[in-house]
């Protein structure tokens, strides 16, 4: 499956506001600035990228997402 086609399918998986990362994304694929990987992550490398994800801090916008959500999540609704 090409990068391209991947892409198209996580695309469908975020809001259209999104979309405009992700043809950056395809465009570095198109244009050779990005290349696919000669081999598959390990299952070691995929743990230490997880880590890394997970030590690095949330950013502002995040937090604050995520505060919104817990608020309206709290607020009682009408059955």
């Amino acid at each position: 499956m090409s990068p391209t086609t991947i892409l198209e399918r996580i695309r469908s998986l975020f809001p259209p506001r999104a979309s405009e990362h992700f043809d950056s994304i395809g465009d570095a694929f198109e244009n050779g600035m990005m290349k696919e990987p000669i081999r598959p992550m390990s299952d070691q490398e995929l743990a230490r990228a997880i880590r890394e994800f997970r030590a690095a801090p949330a950013s502002d916008w995040t937090i604050a997402k995520l505060s919104r959500r817990s608020v309206g999540a709290s607020v009682p609704r009408d059955a």
